[in-house]
Order: C-alpha cells, then sequence, then structure tokens
C-alpha cells in the first residue's frame, strides 16, 4: 500500500488547529467549574442533586445531547428533577417553607442548573467536532 496517496480525514491535516479549539473549550469548562464552586451552599446542593440525576440521562441519543433540545422536552425533564427534589426536601427536615412561591423560584433555579449541566455534558464531553469558531 502506497502511504504517500493515503486519504486523512479533515481533523487529522490540522492537529494544530483542533488542539488550539481544545484547549480554548477546556479553559473555558475549568472557568465554568471554578464559578459555580462560588455558588451559594443551597444553589450548590441543588446543582448536585440536578447532576446526580441528570447522570441517569447521560447516555447516547439522549434528548440532553440533541443539538436543538425541543423546550417541552426540557420541562418534562425538569418537571421530573422539580418533583424528586420537592419530595426528598419534604421527608427530610429541611428549611425551605412550603409555600407555592418559594418552590416556584426553586423551579426557576432548576431550570437554570439543568441548562447549565446540559452544557457542561456537552462540551466536556467532546462527542462532537470542536467548533471552528
Amino acid at each position: 500500500m502506497d502511504f504517500r496517496h493515503r486519504i486523512l480525514p479533515f481533523y487529522m491535516t490540522y492537529p494544530e488547529v483542533t488542539g488550539r479549539f481544545n484547549e480554548r473549550d477546556r479553559d473555558a469548562m475549568k472557568d465554568l467549574e471554578y464559578l459555580q464552586q462560588l455558588y451559594p451552599l443551597e444553589v450548590r446542593y441543588f446543582q448536585k442533586r440536578v447532576g446526580e440525576i441528570l447522570d441517569r440521562m447521560d447516555y447516547e441519543g439522549s434528548i440532553i445531547y440533541d443539538e436543538y433540545p425541543d423546550r417541552y422536552g426540557l420541562e418534562r425533564l425538569l418537571e421530573s428533577i422539580w418533583t424528586i427534589i420537592k419530595k426528598e426536601e419534604q421527608d427530610g427536615e429541611s428549611d425551605i417553607s412550603d409555600s407555592a412561591e418559594t418552590w416556584e423560584w426553586i423551579k426557576a433555579l432548576l431550570f437554570v442548573l439543568l441548562n447549565n449541566e446540559i452544557y457542561k455534558r456537552r462540551n466536556g464531553n467532546r462527542r462532537q467536532f470542536p467548533r471552528l469558531y
């Protein structure tokens, strides 16, 4: 076999380009993770629980890896996470009040944390090719 005429995939012909972008993405992920460590204690608890629950959704073909996840699917996922956390908090001795307004704020917070966690998993796992922009 003549190796001079072997066809290479595009990403192997410019390894310095992909390395530079992977390094930039890696730095962005490190910054994001550091800033998330600065969250208040309660928010970090919810972030941890969202991550643990989302671990069950982390498989090939999951909604979290769709190019454009639909809002309805994300809201269903949020509803299940919210229900689990609300049940856990009501079963245990918690400082969170049982008012509907408080739980609506927690639901909004959980949606933000869910989107952040999805972002981290989609960009941290590098399942797709690096973006060239």
